[in-house]
């Protein structure tokens, strides 16, 4: 009698008293399953849950090649998931180190980009409260800000996908105690031991101690990371509104910017880096990329570089330069027009907005071609034709983006705009579609 009191409740029927709502009958779930403890643990729940809800489970193992063991690990999850007829991916990835990256970084990178190529609506991480410690206060010894001590949320956003961790308030504890009960067979990583990794050095040598003087720290911290994800939501909201004020066609307004407190203009420009998809940036970089924006001369134009290209100022705005795979984009055909249309390649989005200044509807209609300056072309205006040079120059246009503006031909040869710029007098008609192009 005495032991079934002290039996800690079914995790299962935990799980399913927080079985979010949001999830549709018969949606695809697929575990990420490495094989150790943890992952098997949530591989069972779900297995088990199947009885109880009705959806697809599948799992995921991501081979990143680092351990000799790599391939027994791959044998142990295919033959696991075989067993009880679980469908399994194996993702053979490659770690490549190149600049400073931590091997870690890499191998979560490469991680997650074979969940983003899942087929499943939902990806489930079996991430434990021991984890989102570890988390919290490797970002606090990193210096990390708001949304980095926030680590890790129950539920978020990979892509079109919905990432999952639904073991996230549970100690390892409950964990190792549920595998036992259950008896599962699961791996051990080597590299789980050696504490020259931060995180090994905290679970082995560091929390213990803590442990003694505050055996309830993991709640802590637990605490503290959903306080900076609150944090974090409401900097991000700020961030948003200030960014739509002060962005306009793809560009940063200095006289927006000016106007916001030092603080701000942090937040925004690195709220706006985030929203390009470019990586994280130092805040002593952004630091001096804001006070180089407001000091500058005149004549200077200030950079930000980042491995996906520049931010740097012109004429009191802050353009966008993306490093793009080809250095001349390639001509493409569109065929009629459409609100905005993105061109990868060329770095950019094609617009169309009625206008009475802009191109026929009827040559429109017919189709047209994107294509690269190739020097030397001229646009008939009202005063005559002018080079394309000259107007790109006068509409202040940035010598770095000139020789990469797209410019759009007619099926008859004709060239008939500079979009965003000016359209050719004998290319107009009495329903005409002005062309934009923002650089995103």
């Amino acid at each position: 009698m005495a032991d079934s009191r002290k039996r800690q409740p079914d995790l299962l029927d935990q799980l399913q008293l927080n079985w979010p709502e949001s999830f549709s009958d018969q949606c695809e779930i697929e575990v990420g399953l490495s094989g150790g403890i943890d992952s098997m643990v949530l591989l069972d729940l779900l297995w088990r849950s199947q009885e109880l809800r009705h959806f697809h489970l599948s799992a995921v193992h991501v081979h990143h090649g680092l351990s000799a063991n790599a391939e027994d690990w791959v044998a142990h999850c295919q033959y696991w998931c075989a067993l009880r007829k679980i469908p399994l991916r194996v993702e053979r990835v490659h770690v490549v180190l190149s600049g400073g990256d931590s091997l870690e970084a890499v191998a979560r990178n490469e991680r997650y980009g074979a969940f983003r190529r899942s087929s499943a609506a939902v990806i489930a991480l079996a991430h434990h409260q021991d984890d989102q410690a570890e988390t919290v206060l490797l970002q606090l010894l990193r210096g990390g800000g708001p949304h980095a001590v926030a680590a890790m949320p129950v539920m978020r956003r990979l892509g079109d996908k919905c990432l999952w961790r639904p073991l996230l308030a549970w100690p390892r504890s409950r964990i190792e105690a549920y595998a036992k009960e259950r008896g599962l067979v699961w791996i051990t990583d080597e590299s789980n031991g050696d504490t020259r990794w931060r995180r090994n050095l905290l679970r082995h040598d560091i929390f213990p101690l803590i442990a003694t003087a505050l055996p309830e720290y993991r709640l802590h911290l637990q605490r503290s990371a959903t306080q900076m994800w609150e944090a974090a939501q409401v900097l991000d909201e700020v961030a948003e509104q200030d960014l739509s004020v002060c962005l306009s066609d793809g560009r940063l307004q200095l006289s927006g910017l000016a106007r916001l407190s030092p603080a701000r203009q942090r937040l925004l420009l690195v709220h706006w880096l985030k929203e390009l998809g470019w990586n994280d940036v130092a805040p002593a970089a952004i630091e001096s990329f804001r006070l180089q924006l407001h000091q500058a001369p005149a004549d200077r134009h200030p950079e930000l570089h980042l491995v996906q290209g520049v931010l740097f100022r012109y004429r009191q705005q802050v353009w966008v330069d993306r490093n793009l795979p080809a250095l001349h984009p390639a001509v493409e055909r569109l065929d009629g027009i459409v609100a905005t249309r993105s061109l990868p390649s060329w770095g950019g989005m094609l617009g169309f907005v009625e206008s009475a200044h802009g191109v026929a509807l009827e040559l429109l209609a017919g189709g047209f071609d994107v294509r690269p300056r190739q020097g030397g072309e001229r646009l008939l205006l009202e005063i005559g034709s002018k080079p394309v040079k000259t107007l790109l120059q006068e509409a202040g246009i940035p010598p770095r983006l000139r020789k990469r503006w797209p410019l759009l031909y007619l099926p008859d040869g004709r060239l008939a705009a500079i979009p965003s710029v000016a359209v050719a007098l004998d290319c107009r008609g009495t329903h005409n579609y002005w062309p934009t192009w923002v650089v995103t």
